[in-house]
This record gives C-alpha cells, sequence and structure tokens, in this order.
C-alpha cells in the first residue's frame, strides 16, 4: 500500500503514505510474535493465567465499560478484490476502515456507539449500507468469518498493575482510525521486553513509555474530538491526509 484515502460522505481526501505500507492482520502478527518470543527463551503465559510480578503484560484493553452510549469495535476479514490503500470511511457517528492484509485478505473494521448498534441489531453488514460511499467499495467483496465484536472500548491511558510491564492495549488504547494501534503494540512491546531484561523497574517503564506515547494519544484525543464535533468534513480539505499519519506515530 502506498496511499490513504478519507472518505466523508461524498468527498474524498486521498494523500500518499510518506513510504510504503505492509498489510498485516492482528491476528498473524500476534502469533509471529508469540513464536519469536517462545522461540528466544520466554515463557508464554495464556491470558487466563495470573501474571506475577516482573512479566509483561500484553492481555488486551481494560474491560471497565465507560459511562453513557458505550463504544464498540467490530471487523471480519473478506475475500475479493483487494485495494491497494488505507481507507477509512466516516459516517454519522460511526467510521471504518478497510486494508489489504495477508493472503489477499481485505480487512474491514470499525466502530460505532452501542445506541446505533442495537437500533441495527448489531448486524454489520447492514451497518455497511448506511454509507453509500462503503457500501460501493465492500459490495464485490465475500465475508469469509463471522463478524467479530469487541467492546466497551475504553480509549488512552488504562488501570494497570503496578508491579507489571503493561505493553499494546494494556498500557494505552488509542484510536483505531490512527492506524497505529500496532505500531504502538511493538514499540511497547520492545521497550517492555528490554525494560524486564534489564530489570528497570516498572515505574521507570511507564514513565518512559508514557513519554514516547504522549504525543501520539494526545494528538488521536484531538482527531477525535474533531470528529465528535461534526467538523471533520468541513476541515479535511485543509489538513493534509498525511498528517493524520505522522503525528499520531511516536516521536
Amino acid at each position: 500500500m502506498n496511499r490513504m484515502e478519507v472518505h466523508f460522505g461524498k468527498r474524498i481526501c486521498a494523500d500518499r503514505l510518506p513510504e510504503p505500507a505492509i498489510g498485516l492482520s492482528r491476528l498473524r502478527l500476534d502469533h509471529l510474535l508469540r513464536d519469536a518470543a517462545v522461540g528466544g527463551g520466554c515463557l508464554y503465559l495464556p491470558e487466563r493465567t495470573g501474571p506475577s510480578a516482573g512479566c509483561v503484560l500484553a492481555t488486551g484493553r481494560q474491560s471497565a465499560p465507560p459511562s453513557g452510549d458505550r463504544i464498540f469495535g467490530f471487523k471480519a476479514h473478506f475475500s475479493g478484490p483487494a485495494g491497494d490503500a488505507v481507507e477509512l470511511y466516516f459516517g454519522d457517528r460511526f467510521y471504518v476502515g478497510v486494508n489489504p492484509v495477508e493472503a489477499g485478505i481485505t480487512n474491514v473494521c470499525g466502530l460505532a456507539p452501542e445506541s446505533l448498534l442495537r437500533r441495527l441489531n448489531f448486524d454489520y453488514d447492514a451497518l455497511l449500507g448506511l454509507s453509500p460511499a462503503l457500501a460501493d467499495r465492500t459490495r464485490p467483496l465475500t465475508r469469509a468469518m463471522a463478524w467479530l465484536t469487541t467492546g466497551p472500548l475504553v480509549y488512552g491511558r488504562t488501570e494497570q498493575p503496578l508491579d507489571l510491564y503493561a505493553a499494546g492495549d494494556a498500557f494505552s488504547f488509542i484510536d483505531p482510525f490512527t492506524g497505529a494501534g500496532m505500531l504502538n503494540a511493538l514499540e511497547s512491546g520492545r521497550m517492555a521486553g528490554a525494560a524486564a531484561a534489564r530489570q528497570l523497574s516498572p515505574a521507570a517503564y511507564r514513565a518512559a513509555l508514557g513519554k514516547r506515547l504522549g504525543r501520539p494519544l494526545f494528538m488521536a484525543s484531538l482527531f477525535r474530538k474533531v470528529l465528535e464535533a461534526g467538523v471533520g468534513q468541513i476541515l479535511a480539505p485543509w489538513i493534509p491526509g498525511r498528517w493524520l499519519f505522522s503525528l499520531t506515530r511516536p516521536g
């Protein structure tokens, strides 16, 4: 992939990525990282196993639901013609991302408030039809798996055990439309492993990682507020798409 497209209704904002990107599903990445860690001598503890002090905690985001209209994520893999871009489709109170991953599969994922999903009986295929542009994009594709649902989602820093090295979503959950979740997981995982190996205190690790990811988390929250205010379509022509990419990456 070498470009990104942001769709606000009929308006399309396209831009080139700073460098070509490789599509990879989260499931495949998780397997690659786990196998590499185990091959390097790490002990893998399933999520249901209580971690002990000094472990790297990589069990995902916190489960405490926020108050109000909760946000849920959804995703599925599709077969069919694959594109060559990262595509974001913003609708009324929801967004959906479309991008190719490995083996010719297209990943379709998004976020929506619980009230909207309940009105649709959590029918994500119906949700895709709420955006004409998104419906046109996904019409040639065939869903290859059942929809997965996760949530409710809590943005930002999570509550972490003080004696563990929390990495990925266990440390902080960044808005998925930034496309930085997997990058942050890799960066925090690298720093967590190094801190554990050097016996750096978890508190010092959290401070260093917080500084490293501070700007991406702040900019993601800023972009989210712009979208929630409903002015994204107005500002989009004046904001280069590459800013969404560069400002939400670790400095």
